[in-house]
């Protein structure tokens, strides 16, 4: 029997070259890892009327573990068509979003980054309580937040500071204006810090956090916040560290683990494997490091993804005159970790 077990779901778009990429990379450094491929994202609805295969959510809930790429979900209601990623983070309670950027050896990233925000994942709006008024001229959308899910991703933080060598937390949110949510969500935060003496925390408005991640990000070391905030900011502070295709990210809940890229599926290049599988990679790193509780091989993976791209080995999709394909970087980072 494998000693690890991995659902794999490829989703969309770019999802069906950078995931195999990834699982390359994996295997190279733990040959014993049991991949479980399912069905899930738009291109399985569209091919079988359900988002979903029905066996997922049984396999993903005994396994624990799941490396999923993009997943798309227009931005309109479709009868039948509801977002897996999101399913899946609720019915793992993967409460936890982590999305690491640090500074790599490319042209478009900065130097000095090293920041990490860990953002709630299973509350705020995106419940998906929302419905229509007045005939169809207003639109209602519930924020949801509780003591206990802001508890557990708050501890989850501060013990991640203490743990990976940190100094800060920032905690982020919108309590001036937003006091029953917001307010519960800061009050609550600040309650656990208390805990954490040995860790400097401080607090933002959203508004303020995302004007200095624009001006100065090198001041953030953890950010702390809920849902939405946590989906934005992680995306502009993608930006420092090369681009969203170079984004990884890991949803951790009690025991259980998700890994996705943050990049999206990139119709555009979707199919001429070009795409860079970064991203996915890193998160297979973050899942190895995190879940699995293997930091060596995490750190092995990271160093080759870093030689590589050291080496000024890039796709098109990174670099304007890169010249690798998706499997040639591939190959480029599996030859520095034998």
């Amino acid at each position: 029997m494998a000693q690890h077990h991995l659902c794999v779901i490829e989703g969309d778009g770019i999802g069906h070259e950078v995931i195999p990429a990834a699982i390359r990379v994996l295997l190279t450094v733990l040959p014993d890892v049991e991949i479980q491929p399912l069905g899930a994202g738009w291109e399985y609805f569209e091919q079988t009327g359900h988002p979903m295969h029905p066996d997922t959510l049984e396999a993903v809930t005994s396994v624990k573990a799941v490396l999923i790429g993009t997943i798309t979900t227009p931005p309109y209601p479709i009868e039948g068509y509801s977002s897996p990623a999101m399913k899946l983070r609720r019915a793992l309670q993967a409460f936890a979003n982590l999305r690491p950027t640090t500074s790599l050896p490319i042209p478009t990233s900065r130097a000095g980054i090293d920041l990490l925000i860990v953002r709630e994942n299973t509350e705020d709006v995106y419940v998906g309580h929302e419905h229509t008024e007045d005939e169809g001229h207003t639109g209602i959308s519930e924020k949801v937040i509780t003591r206990e899910a802001t508890e557990r991703v708050s501890q989850l933080a501060f013990e991640m500071a203490v743990r990976g060598g940190r100094q800060k937390v920032t905690i982020v949110h919108k309590a001036n204006v937003l006091q029953q949510t917001d307010g519960l969500f800061r009050r609550v935060a600040l309650e656990v810090a208390s805990y954490y003496p040995e860790i400097t925390t401080d607090e933002f408005y959203v508004d303020t956090a995302a004007y200095w991640m624009v001006k100065e990000p090198t001041r953030f070391d953890v950010i702390l916040t809920p849902n939405l905030y946590g989906d934005i900011l992680s995306d502009m502070a993608a930006a420092w560290g090369g681009g969203l295709g170079l984004a990884p990210s890991l949803s951790l809940g009690k025991e259980v683990a998700i890994a996705e890229p943050a990049h999206g599926n990139v119709p555009a290049i979707a199919g001429k494997g070009i795409a860079n599988p970064t991203a996915a990679i890193l998160s297979v790193a973050m899942l190895l490091r995190y879940h699995w509780q293997l930091p060596e091989v995490a750190q092995h993976i990271e160093d080759a993804v870093r030689v590589t791209l050291s080496e000024g080995d890039y796709t098109a999709d990174v670099v304007m005159d890169g010249a690798l394909s998706t499997e040639q970087f591939t190959d480029r980072v599996c030859s520095h970790l034998s």
